[in-house]
Parts: C-alpha cells; sequence; structure tokens
C-alpha cells in the first residue's frame, strides 16, 4: 500500500510525540496537529500502509476456555478488504450508517475497518441494548444496516424500519450470513470520503439525560486520538489492553485508535464475569505493556488482594469516571506503578492527562494533553479563570472534536457558546497548571451556602475500608436546603448495620469540613448506565421522592448517634 500525503504528515506527528516522550513541556510547545485532507480513509491511508507486508499481531483475543487467537496486521487487512468488498454487494454504500453490535470477537475489528474502508458511517452499540433502546437507535440514528451476533437477533424481531440485516453465527431467516464473506473475491476498491464526512455515530451513555447522538468526522477521531496514544504512552511493538466494552466511545479510544495509531497489538480477555485475580494472570501472561481500566476495575484489583505485579507491564491508566487518590495510592503500593488518571468525553479524545513521566498529584486530572487549549470558564459570568467549566476554545480549530450533535440544533448552539466547546464538566486548576475535577455542571451543589463537590467527598470515603463504592447527591434539608448524602456501595465481609454507618460517619467528620461531610448515608446498589457510570440523576430524583413521601428509605442520619459529638464519636 503506497502512502499518501496524509499517511506521511500524520506519521510526522505521531513519530513527534514518541521523540517527545515524557518532555512533556516540549511536547505541549510543540506539538500541531497535522494538516489532514480534503480527503481521507484512516482504514486505508494509515491501517492498511502498516500493514503491508506485517506479521506481526494487530489483534489478539484470549477466551475463558483457553481458546485464543491472532491476527496479523497484513491478515486484517486483507479481511477487511475482503468484508468491504463483500458490504458492497450486500448494500451498504458510501455515507449509509450501519449500526454494529459485535462483542470483542475479530468480526467487530474487520467490520469497523471495513465500512470505514467503504466511507459508511459506524453506529457503535452495546450488545446490552434492549429492544426499546434499538428502536430508539435505529430510527433516531437513520439506520441503513444491522450487524450483529445470532444470539441478539431476536431482539430485531417486529422493530419497524427499512434496514438490511447481517448476522454473524447460526443462519438466520432474512438476514445475510456473515460467514459467506470469506468466498467473496475481486480486487476491493475503497471509498475516498471527504476528511470531514461523518465516520462514527455515537449514543452517548444518557447519565443525566436521554441519549445524545454524536457524530465524529474522518479525522476527529483517528488524527484526534494521537493525544490518547500519546497519554496511554503506546509505543511500536507493544501490547495494549483494555477493559471496554463495544459499543462506547472508549472502546474506540482504546482499543482501535490509540494502540493501532502506536503500531501496538491489542490484546482482549473475554471474562463471563469479571475476575481480579484472572485479569492480573492474563496481563502477565500475555506481556502486556499498557493497561487502562475505570476505577470500579482498579477498585476490585485492590480488594482482590492480588500482589504480584505483572512482569512486563510499564504503562497503566485509568478513565470513564475520575480516580480517587486512595485508589492511585494502594496500586502504587503493591505494584510499584502510579495510575495516571485521563479525561475526555464521546464528543472529543483525550483532553486532559496525566502523562508518562510527570509527576501526578493524586486526585487530579492532570494537564493538557500537546494539541489541547483548555480554559476554565465561570458558569454564571463567563469570565475565564482558574475555576469554571471546562471548555475548549475553538477559536485555535481543535481536531479532536465532534462535528455535531445530530438533529439538535439547540444543544449546539448551547455547547459552541462564546467560542467554547463546553464540556459540562467543572474543573479548578492550581498555579502549575494542574486540572482537578470538582463534578459535572449538574451534580455540584451548595449545602449552607458552600459549594459541595460529590467527586471530592466520594474519594475520602472510599479511604474507609468498609466502603467499595460510594455516589454522594443533595438530600432535602429545612435549614440548610440540601445535605450531602452518601450512597454506599459495602466492601466484602462488611453489613448495613448502626455500627457500620457509624464508623463512616466518623471517617467522613474527621476528614471533611463540617458543611462538606456527609450527614446521611444509605447502603444501596448504585444505578448505572450500561456502561458503567454512576446515574447520579436517579439518585437525586429518588432524594426527591423520599422528602415528598412518595417511596420509603431506609437510611442512617449523623443525627441519630448521640455519642457523635461535633461529628465525632
Amino acid at each position: 500500500m503506497t502512502a499518501t500525503e496524509n499517511t506521511k504528515r500524520f506519521r510526522a506527528a505521531r513519530d513527534q510525540l514518541f521523540a517527545l516522550g515524557h518532555d512533556y513541556e516540549r511536547a505541549v510547545a510543540e506539538f500541531a496537529w497535522p494538516e489532514i485532507g480534503p480527503t481521507f480513509n484512516w482504514a486505508v491511508e494509515w491501517f492498511d500502509v502498516i500493514a503491508d507486508g506485517n506479521n506481526r499481531t494487530a489483534l489478539w483475543i484470549v477466551e475463558e476456555d483457553g481458546r485464543e487467537r491472532k491476527v496479523s496486521f497484513q491478515e486484517m487487512s486483507r479481511r477487511s478488504d475482503q468484508v468491504a468488498g463483500w458490504l458492497r454487494e450486500h448494500g451498504v454504500h458510501q455515507g449509509d450508517r450501519v449500526l454494529v453490535m459485535l462483542a470483542n470477537q475479530v468480526e467487530l475489528w474487520e467490520c469497523v475497518l471495513a465500512i470505514m474502508k467503504l466511507g459508511a458511517v459506524i453506529v457503535p452499540s452495546a450488545t446490552a441494548l434492549g429492544t426499546a433502546e434499538l428502536v430508539d437507535r435505529l430510527a433516531r440514528g437513520r439506520i441503513a444496516h444491522v450487524i450483529a451476533n445470532s444470539a441478539d437477533n431476536a431482539k430485531f424481531d417486529g422493530v419497524d424500519g427499512d434496514f438490511s440485516r447481517i448476522s454473524i453465527g447460526a443462519p438466520i431467516d432474512g438476514w445475510a450470513d456473515y460467514a459467506t464473506t470469506i468466498l467473496h473475491t475481486g480486487v476491493f476498491i475503497p471509498a475516498v470520503p471527504e476528511a470531514d464526512d461523518p465516520l462514527l455515530v455515537y449514543f452517548t451513555s444518557g447519565t443525566t439525560s436521554m441519549p445524545k447522538i454524536v457524530e465524529q468526522s474522518q479525522k476527529s477521531y483517528p488524527v484526534g486520538h494521537l493525544t490518547t496514544m500519546y497519554w496511554i504512552g503506546a509505543q511500536p511493538g507493544d501490547v495494549h489492553m483494555s477493559v471496554s466494552a463495544p459499543g462506547w466511545a472508549k472502546h474506540a479510544w482504546s482499543l482501535i485508535f490509540a494502540p493501532w495509531n502506536a503500531e501496538a497489538t491489542i490484546f482482549i480477555y473475554n471474562f463471563s464475569r469479571f475476575d481480579a485475580q484472572e485479569l492480573v494472570r492474563q496481563l502477565d501472561r500475555a506481556a502486556v505493556t499498557t493497561f487502562c481500566a475505570p476505577p470500579t476495575v482498579w477498585r476490585m484489583v485492590i480488594q482482590s488482594k492480588t500482589l504480584d505485579r505483572p512482569s512486563a507491564l510499564r504503562e497503566v491508566v485509568s478513565a470513564g469516571e475520575p480516580l480517587n487518590p486512595e485508589v492511585i495510592a494502594q496500586i502504587r503500593a503493591v505494584w510499584g506503578l502510579t495510575i495516571r488518571d485521563g479525561f475526555g468525553q464521546t464528543e472529543t479524545s483525550a483532553l486532559v492527562a496525566n502523562t508518562p513521566g510527570v509527576e501526578i498529584v493524586p486526585g487530579a486530572m492532570g494537564r493538557p494533553l500537546p494539541g489541547v487549549l483548555i480554559v476554565l470558564v465561570d458558569p454564571i459570568t463567563g469570565v475565564v479563570g482558574d475555576e469554571g467549566e471546562l471548555c475548549l476554545d475553538l477559536s485555535r480549530h481543535p481536531v479532536n472534536v465532534m462535528t455535531e450533535y445530530l438533529d439538535d440544533p439547540q444543544r449546539n448552539v448551547e455547547v459552541t457558546l462564546d467560542g467554547f466547546f463546553h464540556t459540562g464538566d467543572v474543573a479548578s486548576r492550581d498555579a502549575s497548571g494542574t486540572i482537578t475535577y470538582i463534578g459535572r455542571t449538574d451534580d455540584v451543589f451548595k449545602s449552607s451556602d458552600f459549594k459541595v463537590s460529590p467527586f471530592e467527598v466520594e474519594s475520602i470515603l472510599l479511604e474507609h475500608e468498609a466502603v467499595a463504592e460510594a455516589a454522594v447527591v443533595p438530600a432535602p434539608h429545612e435549614t440548610r436546603f440540601t445535605t450531602p448524602k452518601a450512597y454506599v456501595v459495602l466492601a466484602e465481609g462488611w453489613e448495613p448495620t448502626d455500627e457500620t454507618a457509624l464508623s463512616i460517619f466518623v471517617h467522613s467528620a474527621a476528614s471533611m469540613p463540617p458543611y462538606m461531610r456527609v450527614r446521611r448515608i444509605e447502603f444501596f446498589d448504585l444505578p448505572k448506565t450500561i456502561s458503567g457510570k454512576i446515574r447520579r440523576v436517579e439518585l437525586r430524583l429518588r432524594e426527591v421522592d423520599a422528602a415528598a413521601g412518595h417511596i420509603t428509605i431506609t437510611e442512617w442520619r449523623e443525627e441519630q448517634f448521640p455519642q457523635l459529638k461535633h461529628g465525632r464519636a
């Protein structure tokens, strides 16, 4: 495969980040996004180029029963051409939207590359979605084609819509059989999309509202994830693993673009049920060098008492939700590695992170990544300062930002107000430029006229050995208007008793100022999105219903414990 000017510019930008390595200051000062366009097809102009004659492993998938499959870069390139040609014969054309609902299986990566090569639009969808959610996606996403495993075909029974159906697995009446892709012959000629044409359409996880529809372009994610590659610290020849489910943006971040931008191997271990000790064993067996997991997984590793550090592991990172300092400290103590937090959204690539080789501030997100200009804007006054909503300066024409929210002109106006891209996340910045997460604009609340950051309170609660997970929300209060309440998932071995609640209250009072400390506790399974993010909006509404007497709850209140004097036992 012949390199294009786009290929050369992309490689030069990538190699510049490699060369700058741990020198964050120089990387920020010297890196510039590559000039890509006017046309661009990452699957052809990057992946096929690095795959030409390349027998190194691109994808390595291991199943729980010990079966495994390795696919080389060259084979993945050839097979995606074959699949693309077959899809074209079955009516998939440039610009068509293709809903892909597959697990972590080789066909997922074949389809993703093939759809890119056709200039069509990938609509990733989680296999956990039900029929009602699929009806919404098919309608609002204007889906032309569906690719799904035969085990999930029944979810589409009776669903209206003029879309073609392609099935992987057992043949199903009315569905084209993906197995016949292997019979396709002939030379495939890829599409040549404009660089600003759509490539991906994501439905967001909907933590606070109905899922938004995010459109990414042919360059915004493939090129934008150079920042993600830099944050992860992936290098050519590395083996990268990420605990991430297909259907969500983080999967594309860590299991498509960042590792393959770096020419690294993607390693997958398919759990039927997550097992922290088996995870660590696989990290060691596969000689994984770079690893990314959400905070929930890191907490489960800690609770499993798994002490042996995987031998080849060099870089460990976390994303999805803010990373608590206690988790960083415990992994550092047992593995000698520092988990580096990173921040971004479905609408962007990685924006802020603790980068390789830089001393971190535990609990902080880090500093803006190369090519990313972050400003903090006061949500009320619009003044730029050291605390406020985390925004990108659009006057600098960042590459790594979505095209738009589809069919939502009002939201598009709001999210780009005053020349900034508004993330909806509130943060603060210290004198060194380090940014610390405070919360979503709709999660931060006031108690006794003091601003309370749920993340900050939750981080302190997690230092208590009884607390496996926590979510803090405002509970209505007769004098303070609201007061901090903690919904707590208990660690193994702890029971929801007076003694446990008292112990957590004592810890809260000893570790927090009066306005912040937890005044109410409920032991409760946290509601989460399919992608695993806590839906605090459900908990806030639950508090309103409880205050109105619409539901009965079982909670502990600080004033129930006379032995607590001024918050201390």
